[in-house]
């Protein structure tokens, strides 16, 4: 897969320095597969959630931090979309971000 935005989750880490280690290990992890569909992540991530409109949230450090996608699954292609505490993620609206 080809994550947009690994920016987002550098900045992230450099003010979070627990999470630099299961961010990029989530990176290695998502840019050496292809994921064609929802279920391919739930057998390698089951605390993964699936929203609508191709939204995943991954828990980061043992659900420390919470990490939002978008995926293209055509074109291979996870948009970052939200990085942040469990505290933040539970102030957004995690289908619309």
């Amino acid at each position: 897969m080809r994550i947009i935005a690994v920016r987002t989750l550098r900045e992230f880490w450099e003010s979070h320095a627990d999470a630099e280690q299961p961010l990029k290990a989530w990176f290695k992890e998502a840019t050496d597969t292809r994921w064609n569909e929802p279920n391919e992540i739930k057998q390698r991530f089951p605390s993964a959630d699936i929203l609508p409109e191709n939204r995943v949230v991954f828990n980061i450090k043992g659900n420390t931090y919470r990490l939002i996608v978008k995926i293209h699954y055509n074109t291979g292609i996870v948009f970052i979309r939200f990085v942040g505490t469990h505290a933040e993620y539970d102030k957004i609206d995690a289908a619309s971000i």
